[in-house]
């Protein structure tokens, strides 16, 4: 299959890590930003067949997982009551919040669907009049743009019933916070590609220059990733610190112009909560002032819910890539994907469910 298979050979991928293998001459620490990166290494192994010198650090690019605790709280709230129809992608339906999940609601008499697509819940708002219709907006720039398009399709079509829940955070300030942690021990981003579609990468030579590391942005297949990884320490090796493109296929400077308009036009900046991390400022979007009218968090006016997160989980050091998911005590016995404690052992991205499905032999709590 043309643009996958290609980025799959496995004689590629050798000579790549057999560059990688050459050139290395000290010990060097390279965080993956997205889920998506973490789950395609630990899938195909890749971290195993680098040399031992060569690190990889998951970062915070699971947006599931990084949705604050009382934001899930929230939803089940809205949830819960009788006048709404909940949507959401289907992840979300299994992240615990602080007693129960959007499953367990849903088994309670909660009517909460699944949809692919916040177009789709407009489209069931539209269908049904008589019900408040809410979509749980969660993610990075990624699934910004077709949010904050339901948002303008339904002040547009006079749609009053419908309203999102909005939980969106951005890679460029997450990147700052974590390499001005005292705890920080990345050397290099693998930027996420999917982001930079829509986005660009013309964020980051500022934060590479500021903090003196490279950033490569890089796809999610086998080759893309050890392409850039290549790349990365290309860069560490010779002291450089720049911002490289290795998914050129996909990905432009300046990004998809259009999803930007959109999404400046519904959403702006503001400071967000970070699960497992902490507010980082002005790390997400909220809906601007002229958009209130489709907030969920004022329409059902759900402040002032007390949250509490299992003692247990250390999905916040997992995520800010200051511990490896089979570092946690709870690895596999008490916390599984059929048991969560944390939305890390949920996600499709989570890096806990990437390591007990593909790693889960290895452990070192045991």
């Amino acid at each position: 299959m043309k643009y996958l298979d290609e980025y799959r050979d496995a004689e590629l991928v050798k000579k790549g890590v057999a560059e990688i293998t050459r050139i290395t001459t000290r010990p060097w620490s390279i965080m993956e930003i997205c889920g998506g990166q973490t789950h395609s290494i630990m899938r195909h192994g890749l971290d195993e067949l680098l040399p031992d010198q060569i690190e990889l650090i998951h970062g915070p690019g699971c947006p599931v997982c990084v949705t604050p605790l009382e934001l899930i709280d929230k939803a089940i709230a809205i949830a819960s009551r009788r006048d709404v129809i909940f949507t959401s992608f289907g992840d979300m339906l299994r992240v615990p919040g602080s007693d129960e999940d959007l499953f367990r609601t849903r088994a309670d008499g909660g009517d909460v669907r699944v949809v692919y697509s916040p177009l789709d819940a407009l489209k069931i708002a539209r269908q049904n009049p008589d019900k408040q219709v809410v979509f749980f907006a969660i993610g990075f720039e990624t699934t910004a743009p077709a949010n904050a398009m339901s948002v303008w399709q339904a002040r547009q079509l006079g749609v009053k019933n419908y309203s999102i829940l909005v939980s969106h955070v951005c890679v460029p300030p997450a990147m700052r916070a974590i390499l001005s942690s005292p705890y920080n021990q990345v050397q290099a981003f693998l930027a996420a590609g999917h982001v930079c579609a829509v986005m660009g990468y013309w964020e980051y030579p500022s934060i590479a220059a500021e903090f003196k590391v490279p950033i490569v942005v890089t796809g999610f297949e086998p080759v893309d990733l050890v392409r850039g990884i290549l790349m990365a320490v290309q860069q560490l090796e010779a002291g450089k610190y720049e911002v490289e493109n290795a998914y050129g296929r996909v990905v432009t400077h300046d990004g998809n112009r259009a999803a930007q308009d959109i999404i400046n036009k519904v959403f702006e900046p503001c400071d967000r909560k970070w699960r497992g991390i902490g507010v980082i400022p002005m790390s997400g979007w909220r809906l601007r002032d002229e958009f209130a009218d489709f907030n969920a968090e004022l329409r059902f006016d759900v402040s002032g819910i007390d949250t509490h997160e299992s003692p247990l989980c250390i999905s916040g050091l997992v995520l800010q890539g200051r511990k490896k998911p089979n570092e946690c005590p709870a690895f596999g016995k008490e916390c599984t994907p059929e048991h969560p404690l944390g939305a890390t052992m949920v996600s499709s991205e989570g890096a806990c469910a990437a390591y007990y499905r593909y790693r889960s032999e290895v452990t070192v709590n045991s």
